[in-house]
């Protein structure tokens, strides 16, 4: 019966996100926000696990988005977020030291490094960005992501903007390679490391996705 219902949940959590995931990608994505011309103090580019080949297309889409948006002046500056969650790299860490080579300047780039579930890139980064005075605040990622984090951002009172990119830069990415990219990654390398998979169960997990790890600041 137990594993009944384990299953059950299971299922119905897939389904959810598929649904998700079919109606960001069913529609036209955007380039940018609908604020024509906007300028954000700060955007917030959440991490993807590094050195992990299904990821690695992901992680240049959102590294060269932010650099983008940070070159063509409509973000002042940017927090890189994550944790060491399923590889044994700081996220952002690794995030900010590409950021640095494509040319972002060092003092306009911060990083965010307990996050291990998307709610929490955001909500932790938020605040970080409000503890450093930065008023205006955007989320800078793929259209996935930017469409599943509206509903828990208005749920944690969080004031900002989505800029997703378009799928014709993730596209691109495709075409190009992190190797072209210089860092010291052993920089950002966790000694005695432990997957998320291994520490949590699933139900754990999904308690994190869901945000109920938060301890919600007033």
């Amino acid at each position: 019966m137990k594993r009944t219902i384990q299953i059950t949940i299971i299922t119905l959590t897939l389904v959810f996100m598929y649904g998700f995931l079919i109606k960001a990608y069913s529609k036209k994505p955007e380039l940018t926000t609908n604020k024509d011309n906007a300028i954000y103090d700060v955007i917030i580019v959440p991490g993807v696990p590094f050195n992990d080949d299904y990821w690695t297309n992901v992680l240049l889409s959102r590294i060269y988005w932010s650099h983008y948006l940070y070159q063509t002046g409509m973000a002042k500056n940017i927090i890189y977020s994550g944790s060491a969650v399923y590889t044994p790299y700081i996220e952002s860490e690794i995030m900010a030291m590409y950021g640095k080579e494509m040319g972002i300047n060092e003092s306009n780039i911060y990083t965010e490094t307990n996050a291990e579930h998307s709610v929490e890139n955001v909500y932790y980064s938020y605040h970080l960005a409000r503890e450093l005075g930065f008023e205006k605040i955007a989320l800078a990622t793929d259209p996935f992501q930017s469409r599943m984090m509206k509903w828990p951002s208005k749920r944690m009172k969080v004031d900002i903007d989505f800029i997703p990119f378009s799928l014709e830069l993730y596209d691109t990415i495709k075409l190009k390679n992190l190797d072209e990219i210089i860092i010291d990654s052993s920089n950002a390398y966790v000694n005695d490391f432990v997957s998320l998979e291994d520490r949590k169960n699933f139900f754990q997990r999904l308690k994190g996705t869901l945000g109920r790890n938060i301890d919600f600041k007033d």
